[in-house]
């Protein structure tokens, strides 16, 4: 019997330097402008929240989470193509609202192309409300594009 793909069992941890090259392909087939492999070797040193969720021994998606200050941001949240709409973007985004929780965190902002409906209608499926807009945010093809920001009151368990 074969078992459907969403039925498939992942696990959500931390990040290695030896995940950066997986993470870094699956950013690189998800964007236009994709980070580098710096990038990512940059926030793990700083010691950002950084984790990747894995799936029969391969990454299938990551995020990045910066807290200070009583406060996060969502720095990146990504799923592999191949994996999109099995409900893992959702799973990525309970862990680090989970883990900015066990933080103390108070409020939790992201920013988001206004193009990207899908990851829209998640973050207001989580209770994240628009606050704002960041003219000329994202590189683009044509020029920049701005973002839109979002913001969550985390409350305390």
């Amino acid at each position: 019997m074969i078992t459907p793909m969403q039925q498939i069992p992942v696990e959500i941890r931390q990040m290695a330097h030896e995940d950066i090259a997986q993470v870094a392909d699956i950013e690189r087939r998800s964007y236009e402008f994709p980070w580098s492999h710096g990038v990512f070797r940059d926030c793990l040193l700083a010691g950002y929240t950084c984790i990747v969720m894995e799936r029969e021994e391969s990454a299938v998606g990551y995020s990045i989470l910066s807290v200070a200050a009583g406060e996060a941001h969502i720095l990146n949240l990504c799923v592999d193509p191949k994996f999109r709409e099995l409900g893992y973007g959702e799973q990525l985004f309970d862990e680090l609202l989970g883990r900015a929780r066990d933080m103390e965190v108070r409020e939790i902002f992201l920013e988001v192309r206004p193009s990207n409906e899908t990851a829209i209608g998640l973050y207001r499926k989580k209770g994240f409300r628009l606050i704002s807009s960041r003219p000329a945010y994202y590189q683009g093809r044509e020029g920049r594009e701005d973002a839109a920001v979002y913001s969550k009151l985390i409350k305390k368990r």
